[in-house]
């Protein structure tokens, strides 16, 4: 913190801005793209006040006692970020919405309701990974709604760690054969439903996830301005958002590094 003309207290940058991301999909058989996140954690993560991940963090994840060591890898560099100062937020994707407080005790973050809204430099923003707003997608919408009660992930759980392991590799391939043959705008948000949560919610901004098209969308709700920020996926379009009192930035992600 330095000192102003005046007498006063320039803030501290970390006050000034929150970073947000989404849909890494880390895994081992992409070590660029940890190796990335890692070098993005000790560079820009670490000169803001809050770093905020909207989901699928992970390609998959089985459970808190996963000992993958490419995993372990990530979770420790998230430990290191939070030991400096920086709050992390994990919100449950679509991919690894079995993250818990095993995860939070191995990286020091903490797990977001989705939605969740935050009130920062001004203003009230509505954060979720997404996927709750392809409603249009029904096939996907009743397994969500099966796999994310406690009874299907106490069952889940209690599997062997191996099993749980192939499974989820079956559920991915699952996953692709079935984007494969769904309509592109069926896989995208429903604005229907955008605008029934940005209402319910008496918020008139939304940043998420999910749909892998990043985008900055404007429209109304009841006559008044709103807006939708869409966050890419890491190893397609390497960006990230910026939020600080200016309002929201678009920041490139540089192969290997982070800008």
């Amino acid at each position: 913190m330095g000192r102003a003309p005046g007498g006063r207290y320039e803030l501290d940058a970390r006050a000034m801005s929150t970073l947000l991301a989404s849909d890494l999909h880390l895994d081992g058989t992409l070590p660029d793209a940890i190796a990335q996140f890692e070098s993005f954690l000790s560079g820009p993560a670490r000169e803001v006040e809050a770093l905020y991940i909207l989901g699928d963090l992970f390609e998959s994840w089985v459970g808190d006692d996963d000992d993958d060591p490419d995993r372990a890898r990530v979770c420790a560099a998230l430990r290191a970020l939070s030991r400096a100062g920086v709050a992390c937020h994990v919100c449950h994707g679509n991919r690894d919405f079995l993250l818990a407080t095993g995860f939070e005790e191995r990286t020091g973050c903490r797990i977001l309701a989705d939605p969740t809204i935050v009130e920062r430099y001004g203003e009230r923003v509505l954060l979720t990974h997404g996927d709750a707003l392809c409603v249009d997608d029904t096939a996907y919408q009743r397994l969500r709604s099966m796999v994310r009660t406690t009874a299907w992930q106490r069952r889940f759980l209690r599997l062997p760690l191996a099993t749980r392991r192939l499974l989820a590799d079956a559920a991915r391939a699952g996953s692709r054969s079935h984007t494969g043959l769904m309509a592109p705008a069926i896989m995208d948000a429903n604005q229907t439903a955008i605008v029934n949560v940005l209402r319910a919610c008496q918020v008139r901004t939304m940043v998420h996830g999910h749909t892998h098209r990043p985008a900055f969308h404007e429209f109304t709700v009841d006559g008044v301005p709103a807006r939708r920020l869409v966050l890419g996926a890491w190893y397609e379009h390497g960006s990230y958002l910026r939020w600080d009192a200016r309002g929201f930035e678009s920041v490139a992600v540089v192969r290997g590094t982070a800008s």
